[in-house]
């Protein structure tokens, strides 16, 4: 049984020692809750280090709402962010060397424009599952964007006000992102998907949605065990989305960084886009490889995701695509079009997503695009 830490000081400074554990430890594919690369040694005292992560995030909504609104839950946040995005460096050589060429070009401050997940729309494990955590910490539900012919819906949440003081840094210590989290419409589904799904749903618990959701991810663990390989394949002949989901879970499937935010010539799309292709990397070319909002204030692009060997529960090991980066440019509304540069602020560029740029960013872990030569 976890026990309730009242105290919102040992509550945090529980959660830093697992969050400065978790930094020093290798990830690699996803495990049934249990944590990746750990010596059987000291077994006993890194479940001791992830009960105290879990109790700190099960009961992060229990501080005190000034805490939660002010520099306390900000940096409690900011953590929990540090580990999702540890996870996710770690497992997408990509990502890291988009970021660590992005700011070593001209020192280069990295903001990110958004964070994204995948779930199952079922049994509490969709987009409720991820956004309690940020919704608990100050984010505002925006609208909500669907794909019919994937399936999908998503929503997105737009970040709380930064306290003074704080988010001066890069990446997740920089301007707090937007989130956007997506959930497979899983009863439009075959019955044998939605057969597969429910079983790996079902076998995670009815609590582990809602539980554990934001845990497996700053953990980089499956709340399921992991699944055979006909059964991985069953559900990517009907959706690349759903097979994708059953072998990552709720791990980070993206992060955008903001263009416009960096020093020029980066700060145009354009000049980035050709920026990544002169470094050897591939982008996305679903739909081009520049994804424009019809308004044309919303500019987008990605890389291909990269892919990890994943052993299945029959033994099988097969590469699986993981995740990817994405870049957006977000231009000056219309009526702010006489503002000087140095006064243009976030406020004043086009917010939210486009459905139709979305659907392309999709397909970047899809087999199309990971076996498309550059």
């Amino acid at each position: 049984m976890i026990t309730t830490i009242r105290s919102s000081k040992p509550l945090l400074s529980s959660f830093f020692s697992a969050s400065s554990l978790q930094r020093s430890s290798s990830f690699s594919s996803p495990n049934f809750i249990s944590f990746p690369s750990i010596n059987n040694n000291n077994n006993n005292h890194y479940s001791n280090h992830k009960r105290m992560l879990a109790s700190t995030m099960s009961h992060a909504s229990s501080l005190h709402p000034q805490l939660v609104q002010g520099q306390v839950g900000d940096s409690f946040l900011r953590n929990v962010l540090s580990s999702m995005e540890h996870v996710y460096l770690n497992r997408n050589p990509t990502a890291k060397a988009m970021l660590d060429l992005t700011t070593d070009h001209d020192n280069q401050s990295i903001c990110y424009d958004h964070l994204a997940f995948r779930t199952f729309g079922v049994d509490g494990h969709g987009i409720e599952s991820m956004s309690k955590l940020f919704l608990d910490f100050g984010y505002t539900q925006m609208e909500e964007l669907t794909f019919p012919k994937k399936k999908l819906r998503a929503l997105w949440f737009s970040p709380p006000p930064i306290p003074n003081g704080v988010g001066g840094g890069s990446g997740v210590h920089g301007p707090l992102p937007r989130i956007f989290i997506s959930e497979l419409l899983v009863h439009q589904m075959s019955r044998q998907a939605q057969e597969i799904i429910h079983k790996y749903v079902g076998l995670s618990g009815a609590t582990a949605g809602h539980e554990r959701s934001a845990l497996a991810s700053a953990l980089g663990c499956l709340t399921w065990p992991k699944p055979s390989h006909s059964e991985f394949q069953q559900l990517a002949r009907e959706s690349e989305y759903a097979a994708w989901t059953l072998v990552n879970g709720y791990t980070l499937n993206h992060v955008t960084i903001s263009i416009h935010r960096l020093k020029p010539p980066l700060n145009d799309i354009n000049n980035f886009n050709q920026f990544v292709e002169d470094n050897g990397f591939k982008l996305n070319s679903e739909g081009g490889v520049l994804k424009v909002s019809p308004d044309g204030l919303l500019l987008q692009s990605s890389t291909v995701a990269d892919s990890i060997p994943f052993q299945f529960s029959d033994g099988f090991t097969e590469s699986v695509p993981c995740s990817y980066i994405e870049f957006a440019q977000r231009l000056v509304l219309p009526q702010y079009k006489h503002l000087p540069q140095h006064e243009v602020e976030e406020v004043h560029r086009r917010d939210g997503f486009e459905v139709g740029n979305a659907d392309k960013i999709f397909e970047s872990t899809s087999k199309d695009q990971l076996t498309r030569k550059a």
